[in-house]
């Protein structure tokens, strides 16, 4: 068994109403989202995460948002797979082990590019799964496990991740066997 030991830099997360985590991640996508086609205001990310939240009818816009949030997690992969890794083997590899760099500035870029894409992926997977798109759990468990195997915790990708998960499947946080009944709900086999 597993305690779940959320960093102080994640327990903020942890705290947060849903309505106002969907929000934020859509204000975090809106110049991603807005490059895509989709333009959403202030009012319409709080009603989007207000209505996600109360489980009210999808807003307009969500298939738009899930399409362009699916074309950044792609792009994301892409820039990974340009190094031959997954998203998963990514997050297993330390920076010192990335191909490409000789400079200070070329290990900083390759850094960059490597972190951004992560969170990315990540947090992309978990706003769409909050918005009713489960293509990409995989993912979103791929986070969560990666830090309880290395770190015996998780992050706040990783809390993020699991509050979308929590919240898409209905399953109690406080169970013990959280991840497992998650599983279950998306049919997902270790």
């Amino acid at each position: 068994m597993v305690q779940i030991m959320v960093p102080d830099r994640a327990s903020n997360v942890e705290t947060w109403e849903f309505d106002k985590l969907v929000t934020i991640l859509l204000r975090q996508f809106k110049r991603l989202l807005a490059e895509r086609g989709v333009d959403l205001t202030d009012a319409e990310m709080q009603q989007i995460g207000v209505d996600i939240a109360n489980y009210a009818p999808a807003h307009e816009k969500i298939p738009a948002i899930c399409s362009a949030l699916a074309a950044v997690v792609a792009q994301s992969e892409t820039v990974l797979k340009q190094w031959n890794l997954t998203f998963a083997q990514s997050l297993a590899t330390d920076m010192n082990a990335m191909p490409g760099w000789t400079t200070t500035a070329d290990f900083l870029e390759i850094a960059n590019d490597k972190v951004n894409a992560e969170v990315r992926i990540s947090a992309g997977s978990a706003l769409m799964l909050a918005l009713g798109d489960t293509r990409n759990v995989p993912l979103l468990l791929q986070a969560i496990e990666y830090d309880l195997k290395v770190f015996r915790q998780l992050d706040v990708d990783a809390v993020i991740a699991r509050r979308a998960l929590l919240f898409a499947s209905g399953v109690e946080g406080d169970a013990t066997d959280w991840l497992a009944q998650i599983k279950a709900f998306f049919s997902i086999s270790d």
